[in-house]
């Protein structure tokens, strides 16, 4: 079924599909660092003003942007399985940098080989196979609502990141693809930060469809090596900053 339903006027979807790329990865990156770095920097968590009773801080600002990363790489996840031409091999591809992204995520979290969490990669392969039996199953409904819970409760078994919302929320993002409104408003409450997330929406919703400038195995791979290896880099900075 064609999208016709936008949020915004043509002229306001400038953002490609690698555009969104960069823009998840640079949101998460500034997350991750305030969550490793900042949050035991004395300059990052002095107030800078107040709203209400909630003290506004460097470290909070960052946390506050940086949840906005998740629904973003969710939706490309959707736009991944629209538009690839090897489906399984874009499996694999998430299935195998979950694996390579756990130690470094295990030390990030913990500071040792165990963390009792797994890394998003997880989540975004548990969320792409869903996408794969909802469109497998269509005319099935039984076995679709079977391969569905079973991917749930693995989520929820091992614990992925964002647990087992992050997978509805994909599910949710990949059936709603046609009907934004409903998209940005429910999946603005779908989430454990809620508005926070819906932020990311504005971005989503000024998407035009097109690939963009990330073309060929290089770059293409240098986008996943990046959640692992920034992990690695904030993992040895805060042994080296703080000794722990």
């Amino acid at each position: 079924m064609e999208n016709n339903q936008y949020l915004f006027p043509e002229k306001f979807r400038i953002l490609s599909g690698s555009s969104l790329k960069l823009i998840a990865m640079v949101l998460m990156l500034i997350d991750h660092t305030a969550s490793v770095l900042l949050r035991n920097f004395e300059p990052a968590i002095t107030p800078l003003f107040s709203i209400g009773s909630h003290q506004i801080t460097i470290y909070y600002l960052c946390r506050l942007i940086g949840r906005m990363a998740f629904p973003v790489f969710a939706f490309l996840i959707c736009e991944g399985y629209t538009h690839t031409s090897n489906k399984v091999k874009y499996g694999l591809n998430l299935l195998m940098f979950a694996f390579i992204s756990e130690i470094p995520w295990n030390l990030e979290h913990s500071g040792t080989w165990h963390f009792y969490a797994q890394n998003v990669f997880f989540t975004l392969f548990l969320g792409y196979a869903g996408i794969c039996a909802l469109e497998k199953y269509r005319n099935d409904y039984k076995k679709m609502a079977v391969c569905l819970l079973a991917l749930l409760a693995v989520s929820f078994l091992i614990r992925a990141d964002y647990g087992m919302s992050g997978f509805g929320f994909i599910i949710f993002l990949y059936i709603t693809r046609n009907q934004k409104l409903v998209q940005a408003i429910v999946g603005s409450c779908f989430l454990s930060s809620r508005w926070k997330a819906g932020l990311a929406f504005i971005p989503i919703n000024m998407y035009n469809g097109k690939r963009g400038f990330i073309k060929g195995k290089v770059f293409k791979y240098a986008f996943y090596i990046i959640y692992p290896a920034h992990m690695l880099i904030l993992f040895i900075l805060k042994k080296q900053i703080f000794g722990y």
